[in-house]
């Protein structure tokens, strides 16, 4: 299949619907507009930067933050796992964001998530943020390992540092394009960067600010735009 073409799959492959489909460190890799990447001959998804209980954190500190940001995030990680079947979920990094945020309540939202999915295998790739939240409770049963972590033919990381002899998933920098339209409109969206050595995931988590990637001469970009996965040339 042509990199990018979306054509019907045979019935034991994930849903397709609106993703990417191209070939990283010589793997097949689709791109979700779910914010996630699936290898499908590992069976395994990845995400980066979950930053479970910003938004509880920001209360705490007396800021006045809308709720129901931890269980729109739950939702659309549940339709990504769902859509993928996949048997193993990988994180890089930043799962919770702060001690604070370890509320009761946020807790309790994610212990009742991952009950639902008990036979999903969880893997963490500890980051910045985790180094002071520290670890998710022993009851979510989620692998806590340090980077570098081997994944096929990848190297899983949180910060995107190029390695010698290895290609890196990585992600911490929350990449962001703006893509212009017709009009003067511009428009800021999440995006999938791939350069030459280094690949970076967008932030999984709806309310985390986007960062201006600053794109390479051989890099590839992947915005997600809504519902659908596009190539940004």
């Amino acid at each position: 299949m042509a990199e990018g073409t979306l054509a019907a799959l045979p019935r034991d492959e994930p849903d397709t619907a609106g993703i990417f489909e191209t070939t990283v460190a010589g793997e097949r890799l689709l791109l979700y507009p779910e914010r996630g990447a699936f290898i499908p001959r590992l069976h395994t998804a990845v995400v980066a930067d979950l930053h479970w209980g910003k938004a509880a954190t920001f209360r705490a500190a007396n800021v006045p933050i809308p709720t129901g940001t931890t269980a729109s995030d739950l939702a659309r990680l549940t339709r990504f796992v769902r859509r993928t079947r996949a048997r193993r979920l990988v994180v890089l990094g930043d799962l919770i964001h702060a001690r604070a945020g370890r509320q009761p309540g946020t807790l309790a939202a994610l212990q009742a998530w991952r009950d639902e999915h008990v036979a999903l295998e969880i893997v963490l790739v500890r980051g910045n943020h985790d180094a002071h939240a520290g670890d998710p409770p022993a009851s979510m049963r989620i692998e806590c390992v340090d980077g570098p972590w081997p994944l096929g033919p990848f190297t899983c990381e949180h910060e995107p540092e190029p390695r010698p002899g290895a290609y890196v998933l990585a992600g911490h920098l929350h990449p962001s394009v703006t893509i212009g339209g017709r009009a003067r409109q511009r428009e800021r969206l999440c995006c999938f960067a791939f350069g030459p050595s280094v690949g970076v995931l967008p932030a999984f988590a709806s309310f985390t600010g986007g960062g201006a990637y600053e794109r390479g001469d051989e890099d590839r970009i992947f915005a997600i735009a809504e519902d659908e996965v596009i190539a940004v040339r």
